[in-house]
């Protein structure tokens, strides 16, 4: 079956697959969330936002191919139950794979270094921190993603840099409002890889690689995501009822309604279960940043 599968793929597929496209809405979403904010407050800069868009979603594919290479190079993806990798697939050289992962981290330090000329020097510096933490994350001689860090690293570059960080280069200033914005989305970023981490998390002990949900184990991870769903719900909640925002941008929580089934998928052990559990944990972050928006920009 894996072997048919591979023989109807496209290079370009390939390549499609390893960029993980159902996980983008990690670099995505912050990015809408922080910018509705600077919309909100009036001091929204288009081409500003283009960039900090560029820079999420070129290290977010960065990363997606670094792992998919050091795993390969690791071993911790031979015996992988989810969608086939680009390097342990045998279907494109894991030195193409190396080479487009860094040239994924270049453009999101030229996007990163135009963004940071135009608005505040110092962003240099967390794009160098970002693209490092990217390469360590499963690279490197002690990749902290082998470590169970990963979430805490997905919850800083793809919650609260993202989203407060887009804020910033359009309002040089980070208001609760945007701090708000990066813990919800952290959270759910983190829920997308813990569900990810859940599904591998029997060929990942074998492997050797100790992520958090191997540490703790399925019964925790499962609690670990509720109370990460439970967050990013409340969050704009919370905003609204301190004055931060306005109520409406509270809209978020209605999204129980799809946390619920989700949260539910996961106590399956089955490999397609959980991958579609996290397409719809990815669709729900999509949701979050559109309902926030709506909630941010549409008077009452």
């Amino acid at each position: 079956m894996v072997e048919q599968q591979k023989a109807s793929l496209s290079p370009g597929r390939v390549w499609l697959l390893a960029a993980r496209p159902a996980t983008l809405a990690a670099s995505v979403s912050p990015v809408v969330a922080g910018a509705a904010v600077a919309l909100h407050d009036h001091a929204f800069r288009a081409p500003l936002t283009l960039g900090a868009l560029l820079v999420a979603v070129a290290m977010q594919v960065g990363v997606n191919y670094a792992n998919d290479y050091s795993d390969h190079v690791r071993g911790a993806d031979r015996r992988r139950v989810g969608p086939i990798r680009a390097a342990s697939s045998g279907l494109v050289p894991p030195d193409q794979v190396r080479l487009a992962a860094i040239g994924a981290f270049t453009i999101a330090a030229g996007a990163g270094l135009a963004v940071s000329l135009a608005t505040d020097w110092r962003l240099l510096i967390l794009g160098a921190l970002a693209v490092a933490a990217g390469w360590l994350y499963t690279g490197g001689p002690r990749p902290y993603g082998y470590l169970g860090l990963g979430e805490l690293f997905v919850f800083v570059f793809f919650g609260l840099f993202a989203a407060a960080g887009t804020t910033y280069v359009n309002e040089l200033r980070v208001p609760p409002a945007a701090w708000t914005a990066g813990v919800a989305t952290g959270c759910l970023a983190c829920a997308i890889l813990a569900i990810n981490n859940l599904r591998d998390i029997a060929t990942d002990a074998a492997a050797g690689k100790r992520t958090l949900a191997v540490r703790i184990g399925r019964s925790w991870t499962r609690r670990l995501m509720a109370v990460l769903f439970a967050v990013a719900l409340l969050a704009p909640l919370a905003a609204a009822l301190g004055g931060w925002v306005p109520r409406l941008a509270a809209l978020p929580v209605i999204l129980v309604t799809m946390v619920v089934p989700v949260a539910r998928s996961t106590a399956s052990t089955e490999p397609p279960e959980l991958v579609g559990a996290l397409k719809r944990a990815a669709l729900i972050e999509v949701w979050w940043a559109l309902l926030w928006t709506l909630g941010l920009l549409v008077p009452w």
